[in-house]
């Protein structure tokens, strides 16, 4: 691909390899740093740009959230509304943001013409769940960090075989947008002791049986001793709802669309 060729998401192959280079940049600096410092970069150091949150208010997204808004209470955070989800996550959602004083909590949904045209009887989660999270997920998540240069997530190297080499940061090569892992090498036990120690508030499901929460047809609880994950999309072989997902496979640093 010559310099001036653009990629599938509209970045040219010139602004990809100043990418990876801030990636790279940005993974040394903060190589040997806690969650707290990996989110000061990405919410101050220029190489990093703006960033905006991504959460789900699920199960661990309270220790997250947090953090974000020990350093920034400002920061936009983008909550996904599936349409699907459960009622509790809802109710949490709002109480979470209360209780940390988030300033700028923006709810994201895919449009009601888009929902009407490709899933009119709410049933594509039926019969073809990928297309189903593609629709009410990625869609509204990509135009929703259209002008962000990056977004926060809390996924950990402990919750599957595909984020098990996780770096605090990594490059979207398909959008050029990096991501940020503040909480990549934190353990189950962490999380918990966390929240203990900051007295934060438990989604209601997780004392229920729901250790991973997504939404409410896709969600099961989960028996003791299975993977955390399990209740998710249980009994089909996949792990992640897509918007960590290109071409069909979790990206990682390095790795091109």
């Amino acid at each position: 691909m010559a310099l001036d060729e653009t990629g599938p998401g509209g970045v040219s192959a010139a602004e990809l390899a100043d990418k990876r280079a801030r990636v790279a940049a940005l993974n040394d600096r903060y190589r040997h740093h806690g969650a707290t410092a990996v989110l000061e970069g990405a919410l101050n150091d220029p190489e990093a740009g703006d960033i905006a949150m991504v959460s789900s208010f699920g199960a661990e997204s309270v220790a997250l959230l947090h953090l974000v808004a020990m350093v920034d209470r400002n920061t936009p955070v983008l909550f996904i509304d599936t349409r699907l989800l459960f009622a509790e996550t809802l109710a949490y959602q709002q109480e979470v943001a209360e209780r940390l004083n988030l300033r700028d909590v923006r709810v994201i949904r895919t449009d009601e013409e888009t929902l009407a045209q490709k899933d009119p009887y709410g049933a594509l989660r039926f019969s073809d769940t990928d297309s189903c999270c593609a629709l009410r997920k990625t869609l509204p998540l990509d135009q929703a960090l259209e002008g962000f240069d990056g977004w926060i997530t809390g996924r950990k190297r402990y919750q599957s075989s595909t984020r098990a080499a996780l770096e605090f940061f990594e490059l979207e090569e398909d959008t050029g947008r990096i991501k940020v892992n503040p909480m990549a090498s934190w353990r189950p036990e962490d999380v918990r002791a966390y929240m203990d120690e900051n007295r934060l508030p438990r989604h209601p499901l997780v004392s229920q049986g729901y250790p991973s929460i997504g939404c409410h047809p896709c969600t099961s609880k989960v028996a003791p001793g299975e993977d955390p994950r399990a209740g998710r999309w249980r009994g089909q072989e996949k792990e992640e709802c897509g918007i960590h997902i290109v071409d069909g496979k979790a990206v990682r640093q390095g790795e091109k669309a």
